[in-house]
């Protein structure tokens, strides 16, 4: 199975602005993108799975935690899976990339943050791959 893969970009400021880029990220596949704003940073979206869906996630504005974790059973996944998670934000720009077999949460960590989503499939497709499990299952969205 193919693994969580955070491809690095960078920045570059000079009097007429800053100019943010990720370079490595060539857009493979991608079939649709939209953008998630959260106000609040009490919202958590936690937790969509997809069997056969790579998403690619992008933080052009504020902050966000990104977590993932490896699922073992889709029909009752154990307890006790490791989450994993990295903070996403506007000032290091990088797209972080979740291949199939994984669910994925999200979490505002400034207010009026943006985070944009890349995925390989159109909509009818990512909504017949769509899995949902509990908030409150494999982290704890309050310590972020």
């Amino acid at each position: 199975m193919a693994s969580v893969e955070l491809i690095k970009g960078g920045s570059f400021a000079d009097a007429r602005g800053t100019l943010g880029f990720v370079n490595e990220f060539t857009f493979p596949d991608v079939k649709r993108f939209y953008q998630i704003v959260h106000p609040d940073i009490s919202v958590v979206r936690a937790w969509q799975g997809h069997k056969v869906e790579q998403k690619y996630f992008y933080v052009p504005k504020g902050k966000f935690a990104l977590a993932w974790v490896e699922i073992d059973d889709w029909s009752q996944p154990s307890k006790d899976l490791k989450a994993e998670y990295l903070i996403l934000n506007e000032a290091e720009p990088a797209v972080l990339s979740i291949p199939p077999g994984y669910a994925n949460g999200i979490k505002a960590l400034e207010p009026g943050s943006i985070l944009m989503v890349y995925s390989d499939l159109d909509v009818q497709q990512s909504g017949e791959d769509r899995w949902s499990f509990d908030a409150s299952l494999w982290l704890d969205w309050n310590k972020l």
